[in-house]
């Protein structure tokens, strides 16, 4: 009997998941060390698409105390976004807050020492965990595997991107209009993500209006965005490019990719369908 790896994946985010990692982890906040281990665990709450780093509650420079905040509500089924290629679920991705958690557990509060900050923590109620708190990526000021900083949240050992060259021909259009024509695309191909399509910026022929969101993300770095005027009227950051790539994603280096959600692809004369992700 043979299983899909994406079925393998999707029917396993119902679940608290962890795996244990061999790097030296290290938070810091005000320019003072938060947490260092050598013990870290990678850390997915059911429904969560992105890991948090655990640490042993010893390896936190200052301790834990009271909850910085009132505890939210727990996360219901209904809470996240959809993608139905991979699962039925209503997913957590990094925008569904760190306090909104979706197994049973205690918040807590991690010190920062010397100061009077203090970041969200969370121990979940498992055997696997105990003795473990799970760190707000967000809280600290930065956050470094060895001497690495990250960027957006914990890598995932499990997923990877590929860049490759490919001559396809691609439009993009909307309401009938074409804003991008290209024979020269990198196609980005992520874990469980679709396919993206990069252009080069001389290909885009839409007018594009700069945006000031940025996201980051863990494998390619910090993206800027563009807003798309198009007939319908505008369609606010439907363009996005990394302008300084992580060394992962050099490739990208100021090529343009807009969201497939929100346009109109065809590839090779073939329209493709719009996806459906926490982005549509």
């Amino acid at each position: 009997m043979t299983v899909r790896m994406r079925d393998l994946v999707g029917g396993a985010l119902d679940q608290l998941r962890y795996e244990p990692t061999a790097k030296r982890v290290r938070a810091e906040a005000d320019g003072a060390v938060l947490a260092q281990s050598e013990r870290a665990l990678l850390v997915w709450e059911p429904r969560r698409v992105v890991p948090a780093y655990a640490v042993p509650v010893e390896d936190l420079a200052a301790g834990v105390t009271a909850p910085p905040v009132p505890a939210a509500p727990d996360a219901p089924d209904g809470t996240g976004f959809a993608i139905p290629d991979v699962t039925a679920l209503r997913v957590l991705d990094p925008r569904v807050p760190f306090a909104a958690h979706s197994t049973p557990g205690d918040p807590v509060g991690v010190r920062v020492p010397g100061s009077d900050r203090v970041v969200e923590g969370f121990c979940p109620a498992d055997p696997a965990l105990a003795g473990h708190v799970v760190l707000d990526f967000a809280g600290p000021d930065a956050w470094y595997e060895e001497d690495e900083r990250l960027h957006g949240h914990p890598r995932d050992p499990f997923h990877r991107i590929d860049v490759r060259a490919a001559s396809r021909h691609v439009e993009v259009s909307s309401g009938g209009r074409l804003l991008a024509a290209s024979a020269r695309p990198l196609l980005v191909f992520e874990t469980l993500l679709p396919v993206r399509w990069y252009l080069p910026a001389e290909d885009v022929t839409a007018p594009l209006v700069p945006s000031g969101t940025r996201t980051e993300c863990a494998y390619k770095g910090e993206a800027s965005y563009w807003s798309v005027q198009t007939p319908d009227g505008l369609v606010r950051d439907a363009v996005w490019g990394y302008p300084d790539p992580l060394p992962d994603a050099a490739q990208l280096r100021d090529l343009l990719c807009f969201f497939d959600e929100r346009v109109d692809v065809v590839v090779d004369g073939v329209p493709r369908p719009r996806p459906v992700t926490p982005w549509s």
